[in-house]
């Protein structure tokens, strides 16, 4: 038995990050983590295993379809999926070896098990009850399902199971048309599954604005994505190696049916908390079985906290990293903060897909006044050099004061161009301070000082 300042229970992105914020701030430190391996989710089965298969398959893209564009001669590479699958373990296991490093450079205590809470101030972790003036719940998500859906990660499976198939299918059903299921399709549709897309809306891509959301329907559609929209799925038979799908299009009530040798069931996480007992501590959930918290991360429970997928807002890796910085700070008496409105979403499709702020959508239904900046990559000149001027940049500003309130970007590194906007937004910025700001050329960019400059005079390049 020992006895610590913070005891942090997971060690994804929220857990990690906040156990090192909280030993960097001279906190003595320990985090309960019940797989073989740090990292949670987003390195061993999530973000990290995915985003290597992505980039395994946007090479194999490139050679087939830009190389002797380039002069570059000679047949495509064909994929050698057990070596495909071998790179992504060897890309988890660098990133989870590096998060062991990091805690015992900072004198953190891994303890190795799952966890539960027997009363405030106490965390059991096998056999071994541990004391800990704070308790910070950092469990993360695990994949929802649908009813008359059964996942078996063989025929039907979740994210997990699609990470590690024993080969690549020839045929798939994706169940929802959100960030998992668009990227798990792209990368086996760049393989050669044949990928069909089942959404229950009539959009993809929930909550995203609706322009990029067509026009990354119709990018996706033309790499040889099929989509289903407004489907609402009532069950998966699978038998003999295959699975069907059965759905009823909710514009006329017809019953249709999909067939493929692989069903990725990606309709969204769900707070995992099993086993910590909650229940009989107390802790206040709301209605949604997330755990309810103040502004500073505190449960109802006095000395329990929690913070990432468990608790309100956007399952992302970042914002669960950013309160985990937070809650540490405030342990530690000072003042931690995260500006929930200015966190970034990225789909790692290609193009790549991101956003920051308020969508067009969200400031009419707020009436809000406001003003549109937008420029095509088929202006910039990096990205016509790279075949990648599908897409735009879009900056949303307010009409009167020109502060930058939101951003929407799908082209090439969307994903990395985002945050230029996300600092503006963090300063206050104008779309004129984005715009009279240098831009090296040629980079992709220029796209978003272009779009800044749209908002106002116009750009330069259109």
């Amino acid at each position: 038995m020992a006895s610590y300042d913070v005891l942090i229970i997971g060690s994804g992105p929220g857990g990690y990050v906040g156990a090192i914020r909280a030993a960097q701030l001279g906190l003595k430190v320990a985090v309960a983590e019940g797989r073989e391996t740090l990292g949670g989710t987003c390195l061993n089965v999530g973000c990290i295993p995915s985003k290597a298969l992505l980039h395994a398959t946007h090479m194999l893209h490139e050679a087939e379809e830009n190389f002797a564009k380039m002069g570059l001669s000679g047949a495509a590479p064909k994929p050698d999926w057990k070596q495909m699958l071998a790179y992504k373990d060897e890309v988890i296991g660098q990133n989870t070896k590096g998060i062991e490093f990091l805690f015992k450079k900072n004198k953190i205590d891994w303890l190795k098990g799952w966890a539960t809470i027997p009363a405030p101030g106490k965390v059991t972790v096998g056999d071994t009850t541990h004391d800990a003036k704070a308790i910070v719940i950092a469990s993360g998500s695990e994949a929802s399902t649908l009813p008359g859906v059964e996942i078996d990660e063989k025929t039907v499976v979740t994210s997990t199971g699609a990470l590690a198939l024993p080969k690549i299918p020839k045929s798939m059903v994706v169940i929802g048309a959100g960030v998992i299921g668009l990227e798990m399709g792209s990368v086996y549709s760049r393989l050669g599954t044949e990928v069909t897309v089942v959404e229950y809306l009539d959009h993809i891509t929930p909550g995203m604005d609706a322009e990029v959301q067509k026009t990354f329907q119709r990018m996706l559609g033309k790499q040889g994505l099929k989509f289903v929209l407004g489907a609402a799925v009532e069950k998966v038979e699978a038998a003999k190696g295959k699975a069907r799908v059965h759905y009823k299009l909710r514009k006329d009530d017809s019953a249709q049916s999909a067939e493929a040798e692989v069903v990725l069931v990606a309709t969204g996480r769900r707070p995992f908390t099993q086993g910590l007992g909650l229940d009989k501590l107390g802790v206040e959930m709301t209605k949604r079985g997330q755990i309810a918290v103040d502004a500073h991360y505190a449960t109802s429970v006095k000395g329990i906290y929690a913070i990432g997928d468990v608790i309100e807002g956007p399952m992302l890796a970042h914002k669960a990293e950013d309160e985990g910085v937070a809650v540490a700070e405030i342990l530690a008496g000072q003042a931690g903060h995260v500006n929930y409105g200015v966190i970034p979403g990225v789909i790692y499709t290609h193009p790549e897909v991101a956003t920051v702020g308020k969508t067009e959508e969200q400031l009419k239904d707020e009436g809000r006044a406001y003003k549109v900046g937008k420029f095509s990559f088929m202006g910039n000149g990096r990205a016509k050099a790279v075949f990648a001027g599908d897409g735009f940049v879009k900056i949303l500003a307010d009409k009167e004061t020109d502060r930058i309130l939101g951003c929407h970007v799908i082209g090439p590194m969307a994903g990395d161009l985002i945050h230029e906007v996300c600092v503006a937004m963090e300063f206050g910025a104008s779309a004129e301070d984005l715009a009279r700001t240098c831009h090296a050329h040629p980079t992709f960019s220029e796209a978003m000082r272009e779009a800044a400059l749209a908002c106002n005079d116009g750009p330069i390049h259109s």
